[in-house]
């Protein structure tokens, strides 16, 4: 079974039983904050990664830094992933159970590239736009600031993308003007 599949399975359990429970909300801000740690801390998503280490040292750390600080249900899937020996499988299990419960709450993911921060006016439009194209009413946008694409903004909304930037549109008209069909070539 792959890791994907693997930890899909994985999360879809947690997300149903965080639902049933009624912790769903609690759950998911757990398996963010978990997310960050294993981005921010190399040492920690490598440390669960290692065959090295015994599963029991990896409970016992994934206690001792999450007790307390997380739900129940949470320290519990931590502790019968790592009874079931694939703690590597926890940091991909936060991302699909974020992207899981996105879906189930209606909730489209966006990311904008500007080569400026947006303003509050700005977001709300883009948010506006991300509604129209993927037919939902609640938007998560990440923001980017690139500023490579010198102005204007590149929405990726699914599996689309709209390249508004000018950068591009440099690109595609240096494209044109080596294409002159008025000059006769020799």
């Amino acid at each position: 079974m792959t890791e994907h599949r693997a930890a899909s399975r994985y999360a879809k359990s947690l997300l149903e039983l965080a639902s049933d429970q009624g912790v769903l909300d609690q759950v998911h801000d757990d398996m963010l904050s978990f997310h960050k740690v294993c981005e921010e801390n190399r040492e920690f998503a490598l440390m669960l990664k290692n065959p090295v280490i015994k599963n029991d040292k990896k409970r016992a750390i994934l206690g001792k830094v999450f007790d307390g600080k997380v739900n129940n249900l949470t320290l519990s899937i931590f502790d019968v992933i790592s009874r079931k020996k694939r703690e590597a499988l926890l940091p991909a299990i936060a991302k699909e159970f974020h992207f899981q419960y996105n879906i189930k709450n209606g909730i489209e993911v966006a990311s904008v590239t500007t080569a400026v921060a947006l303003t509050p006016e700005l977001r709300a439009q883009i948010e506006e736009m991300v509604k129209k194209i993927s037919s939902l009413q609640k938007v998560d946008l990440v923001e980017k600031v690139d500023q490579n694409i010198i102005g204007g903004y590149i929405l990726k909304v699914g599996d689309r993308q709209i390249d508004d930037s000018l950068k591009t549109k440099l690109q595609s008209l240096e494209h044109k003007f080596s294409q002159n069909p008025y000059i006769k070539e020799f």
